[in-house]
């Protein structure tokens, strides 16, 4: 059977409209990135609320222990969705299947390593994190109920993967969206009902994460098309797995790099005392919002641009990119225009005081207003990514983003007049410009490249 077989959840990216087809596309995955944030607030309200200060303390201190365990293997499912992709484009149903099979024994797998190290190298890890003593112990069961799903995690990641590689970002929404609704009642339950503390959070989101795991399998074994899923076949094919690491790994690592990039910001952060850190956070957590929004459209690069490779449709690749940037640079403006409106009243629903308000203002502002390029420069990456070139961006956004802050932050931030919170913030814009410059330099690189080697072979 046809790898192009139509169904109603798929999307034929390779023919037709691009801007109507990856809005469709890309709807659906902002809502699944912004319930995810929702459902994220209703942990923390959750425990905050019926469990305390020191508790909430406590989930805070691991999340960006978890960010760096997991980016690393999470960025391997970057290189499943480009892989599956390009042979959809081209239409090998056989490389198709071993590229699916081998992604998923590769989630078990990887799902495995992480649950395993995060159950016995909780407390080292945390320790090495400097997590105060307070609310080490608690953390540490935190951080091992939650990796006891990270299996699940993984399955979910590299199977939803697959699913946006045909153009399906609408059922790994819905498996989102009951698996969230578990959390919350689970979170409910076993926190204000039989009283588990932060066990009962790091349980209830480990059950909604089989809960969304089990959903996608289902789904992956009830297709007809080169992507449905046989546990008896599944395997790791060197060959498939070698082309999912050399195009994931360096996603992976990027994304562990930028997290340690954003310690040494919070660091500089936090030596202006509890008011910015807190006016910091709030901010932080409002960006989500636009972040997760324009993330979309890096998706939808990343998807567009791998099955119009494997198609060797490459009269599409420019509109592709510019149609991505020009739904991100709108989705960016309306993000500053709301923001910096409502900024105040949207501070409010974090805090009542009127001083980390304005704390929190004067980094909405600055990043609000320029958040636009972020999103720019991350949909280039994904058509980077797309063409199978990832350690490209990899290290053209390690030298752009985190070498260019931390330079920022031990030059111009020492000085005696500049030594301000917002000269931290303005890191992210400068940074922003100077990297989305050399990406899109890069990509008219590679696509010259692909022109001649697709040339080449007529």
């Amino acid at each position: 059977m046809s790898v192009r077989k139509k169904k109603s959840y798929n999307i034929d990216m390779c023919n037709g409209s691009v801007s109507k087809k990856m809005l469709i596309f890309a709807v659906p995955l902002m809502f699944s990135g912004i319930l995810q944030l929702l459902f994220n607030a209703a942990d923390i309200i959750v425990v905050g609320n019926f469990a305390g200060d020191k508790s909430l303390a406590a989930v805070g201190a691991t999340s960006s222990v978890i960010n760096l365990l997991t980016n690393l293997f999470i960025g391997l499912s970057v290189g499943a969705n480009v892989l599956v992709a390009n042979y959809i484009g081209a239409n090998e149903e056989d490389d198709l299947k071993k590229t699916v099979h081998t992604a998923m024994a590769t989630s078990v797998i990887s799902g495995v390593i992480l649950t395993v190290t995060g159950i016995v190298f909780a407390p080292f890890i945390l320790t090495l994190m400097q997590t105060p003593e307070e609310v080490k112990e608690l953390s540490t069961v935190y951080l091992r109920s939650y990796f006891l799903g990270m299996t699940a995690v993984m399955v979910y990641n590299f199977g939803a993967g697959i699913l946006r590689a045909i153009g399906d970002t609408r059922r790994p929404l819905i498996y989102l969206s009951v698996a969230g609704v578990v959390n919350v009642v689970l979170n409910l339950i076993f926190v204000v009902v039989f009283r588990l503390d932060v066990l009962g959070v790091g349980l209830a989101t480990a059950i909604s994460q089989v809960v969304s795991a089990l959903l996608t399998v289902r789904c992956l074994m009830r297709e007809n098309s080169g992507i449905r899923l046989i546990l008896k076949e599944l395997t790791v094919d060197r060959a498939k797995l070698l082309r999912m690491i050399q195009i994931g790994l360096p996603a992976g690592f990027q994304g562990m790099l930028f997290s340690l990039a954003n310690t040494f910001i919070q660091s500089s952060v936090n030596s202006f005392g509890t008011t910015v850190i807190a006016g910091n956070s709030a901010s932080a957590n409002i960006e989500g919002f636009a972040f997760t929004a324009m993330n979309s459209f890096h998706q939808a690069s990343l998807s567009f641009t791998g099955q119009n490779v494997g198609a060797r449709r490459e009269e599409r690749l420019n509109k592709i990119l510019f149609t991505a940037i020009g739904y991100v640079l709108a989705v960016g403006l309306f993000f500053a225009l709301i923001y910096n409106l409502f900024g105040t009243t949207l501070l409010g629903l974090y805090t009542k005081s009127p001083e980390v308000i304005e704390a929190g203002m004067k980094r909405l502002v600055i990043i609000a207003t320029s958040y636009a390029l972020c999103g720019m420069m991350d949909v280039v990456v994904g058509s980077l990514r797309g063409m199978g070139y990832s350690l490209v961006p990899m290290s053209v956004s390690v030298l752009g983003i985190c070498a260019l802050r931390l330079v920022w932050l031990a030059t111009v931030f020492k000085i005696p007049e500049y030594h301000t919170p917002e000269m931290i913030y303005y890191t992210y814009p400068l940074s922003w410009i100077v990297t989305l410059v050399a990406h899109l330099i890069s990509f008219a690189v590679v696509r010259t490249r692909i022109h001649k080697k697709w040339k080449n072979t007529l």
